[in-house]
């Protein structure tokens, strides 16, 4: 009965300590910004920019391809 009493006054311990981390943890910021690290990697930082296609450019790129499936 006494190991009983043991456990749980080392659990109650650990549960507090980690306790009083997570307060300390929160009012210094560390929980403040959850969602741009998540979605940083999904962001670029590059612009790119599409140029449109004159008709010549279409063309020679179909010819491409019709002598690629042939």
């Amino acid at each position: 009965m006494d190991i009983l009493y043991l456990m749980i006054l080392c659990s109650v311990s650990v549960a507090v300590i980690f306790l009083i981390i997570f307060i300390v943890s929160a009012r210094k910021g560390q929980f403040e910004d959850d969602e741009s690290p998540a979605v940083r990697i999904l962001l670029d930082n590059e612009v790119v920019k599409n140029e449109p296609e004159t008709s010549n450019e279409t063309e020679q790129k179909n010819k491409k391809t019709d002598e690629i499936s042939e």
